[in-house]
């Protein structure tokens, strides 16, 4: 059984098939999927996505950085008001990217610590998107200390990844992987300590190599484990098992043989 630990599934790429695409995730084998929020917006969309999937979906709510023209200044104290009335697993999508040049860094750390301060209060992991911002990131977690989780789809250098282990987080790994460029990341996994490694697919974004160019879905995060465990000279099944414990533990998920 394998888990999905990041897929964007209320995206409107997926409105046409979506039950579709649930399914042929199933028919890969993956029973559990984390779907984390990007605005305010998002988040009665995937509370309602979740809930119509209780045992498969888990929502996670938070506000994105490359979303920043869309938050409002109550959105942090809103965030923390529907958390306290709805299930979470954690706080995110959250985090730093300095790629795109029309979004105000000053704001970003803003939202972004407040919201690391939110999860630490409210004891739940956070799912962090770090994009040319990594360092900042680290330093910013170093910052608040007690706070866990996933920073996801992960590009850095080994010596970053180590640091993030010492701070109590781990590393997502998705599609990228599979590209035989990605030599410095493929270099990471391959001897990387497994209980610090998610598989994640990041759909509708971040095809593996095979489907470049395509939407991605959560049934191809079985690609991703393919990958990771030929880089890792380890069998598919205990990458497959490891990997899930590491997201249920992360996220306090059923173990779904007991649902």
């Amino acid at each position: 059984m394998l888990v999905d630990s990041h897929v964007h599934l209320d995206d409107r790429a997926f409105d046409a098939d979506r039950a579709q695409v649930l399914q042929r995730a199933r028919d890969a084998g993956i029973d559990q999927l984390v779907v984390p929020a990007v605005d305010a917006g998002s988040w009665t969309r995937i509370r309602d996505l979740c809930a119509t999937h209780p045992h498969t979906l888990f929502p996670a709510y938070g506000l994105h950085p490359l979303y920043l023209h869309q938050h409002a200044p109550g959105d942090v104290d809103a965030l923390l008001s529907w958390c306290g009335a709805n299930t979470t697993v954690a706080i995110g999508e959250i985090g730093l990217d300095f790629h795109a040049v029309d979004l105000d860094p000053a704001l970003q750390r803003s939202y972004f610590a407040r919201q690391l301060a939110l999860a630490r209060e409210l004891d739940l992991p956070v799912i962090v998107h770090a994009r040319q911002a990594l360092e900042e990131v680290i330093l910013t977690l170093r910052r608040h200390p007690g706070v866990h989780g996933v920073v996801h789809s992960f590009s850095g250098s080994e010596e970053q990844a180590r640091r993030l282990w010492q701070l109590g987080f781990l590393i997502g790994i998705g599609g990228p992987v599979t590209y035989e460029r990605a030599q410095r990341l493929r270099r990471i996994v391959a001897g990387m300590p497994i209980e610090f490694l998610l598989l994640e697919s990041d759909a509708p974004d971040q095809p593996d190599a095979n489907h470049r160019g395509q939407r991605n879905e959560p049934a191809r995060v079985a690609e991703v484990l393919r990958c990771v465990a030929a880089l890792r000279g380890e069998p598919e099944h205990g990458v497959a098992a490891a990997t899930a414990t590491n997201t249920r533990r992360l996220f306090h998920l059923p173990d779904p043989r007991s649902v």
